[in-house]
């Protein structure tokens, strides 16, 4: 055994005991809530995460509640979070638990691992947090402490560079408390070892940290090659009938899928807005609209593009609607409209409109309620 390694890890057990963040999952031991907070996580900081945390288990608090429930109410739940697939790969492996391990989350890795949404890093931290398996994890802030501490010139950009980073976890490992070190390293990464101006002044394993005694912490570990973020440019419709508004549900096997919008689409090149609004709704809806106004202009950044967002408030012409290009589809009343899930930059839209309805006279609305009833 290393005894730079031995040193490595009682300094940071130490450190963790005393210095750790009170998280809410941090306050039980039970898989099924660890599962939850692993999946979470992924891809979003822990500050985002803790409240749908805690609102996602006052909703389902077992293995069995989030099985049985819709997957609108579930993704209604995640509204905000991002990465909406986490949430129905969730639902799915809670599904898959329920019936095929009597409501308990699988504690060997062969068995987590055939979960939906579950890969190596989530299947190695519910089993050593959980269950207490001597395996590592490796998660962005694990490769950066690991790379730093080591002086290991890798970043995890190759499947070579990520197999490299593995190892050195493996060696690192503390056998008697593998999920308290494993949540230390994960720790120190986000609280200390920062990708900036890291604070070694504070660090644990400072005066172990090759990369720190060389005077190169911020070298490592390599930079990535950034990808710029694609622009582009949408529109979508806000259509009004008998006092209530059309929305749909996008396809569950695409981006966003589940989620309900607002119909509309991508700008081809040379178009207006308006006239890229026409032909979206005339192709998805096989119906023409009439432009009434713009409601407004939204921009919401994604991982890897950016989106401009021309709504406006439209009427159908006149025809039958046919979809064709959503999973279901459905006229709401605007107080209804909270119930459904929708993208991130939809939360302006339905304000506004809640906002809008909110300045109607309460006999017209209910009136627009009463005739919207009798017609439909």
């Amino acid at each position: 055994m290393d005894p730079s390694n031995r040193k490595i890890r009682t300094a940071l057990l130490g450190w963790y005991d005393r210095e750790k963040r009170d998280l809410p999952w941090r306050a039980s031991r039970d898989p099924y809530r660890i599962l939850i907070s692993e999946f979470m996580l992924q891809q979003t900081q822990v500050a985002t995460v803790i409240p749908y945390y805690r609102r996602f288990l006052e909703s389902f608090p077992s293995v069995a509640s989030l099985a049985r429930a819709d997957e609108t109410l579930v993704l209604k739940h995640w509204e905000g979070l991002g990465y909406y697939s986490r949430a129905r790969n969730l639902l799915a492996a809670a599904r898959i638990i329920d019936k095929e391990h009597g409501g308990r989350v699988p504690d060997t890795h062969e068995d987590i691992v055939r979960l939906p949404g579950i890969g190596r890093y989530t299947a190695a931290a519910v089993l050593s947090i959980a269950f207490g398996r001597e395996v590592p994890v490796l998660d962005g802030n694990v490769k950066r402490v690991i790379s730093r501490l080591l002086c290991l010139d890798e970043n995890g950009r190759t499947a070579t560079s990520e197999k490299r980073l593995w190892e050195a976890a493996e060696r690192l490992l503390s056998r008697d408390r593998p999920g308290d070190f494993n949540q230390a390293m994960m720790e120190l990464g986000a609280t200390v070892c920062l990708p900036k101006s890291p604070g070694c002044g504070r660090c644990p394993v400072a005066k172990l940290c090759l990369a720190h005694r060389e005077g190169r912490q911020e070298e490592f570990p390599p930079p990535k090659a950034r990808v710029k973020a694609e622009k582009i440019e949408v529109s979508a419709a806000v259509i009004s009938r008998n006092g209530k508004t059309y929305i749909q549900k996008r396809p569950a096997d695409g981006l966003m899928g589940g989620l309900w919008e607002f119909p509309g689409g991508k700008l081809e090149a040379g178009e207006s807005p308006e006239d890229a609004l026409r032909r979206e709704i005339l192709e998805e809806l096989g119906a023409a609209i009439e432009i009434r106004e713009k409601l407004m202009t939204l921009r919401h950044s994604y991982t890897r593009f950016s989106v401009t967002l021309h709504v406006y408030a439209c009427r159908l012409g006149p025809g039958r609607l046919k979809p064709t290009c959503c999973e279901a589809w459905k006229w709401v009343f605007v107080d209804e409209l909270a119930a459904y899930p929708f993208p991130a930059a939809n939360v302006k839209i339905l304000k506004h409109l809640a906002e809008q309805a909110a300045l109607k006279p309460q006999g017209k609305r209910a009136g627009a309620k009463a005739s919207a009833r009798k017609k439909n």
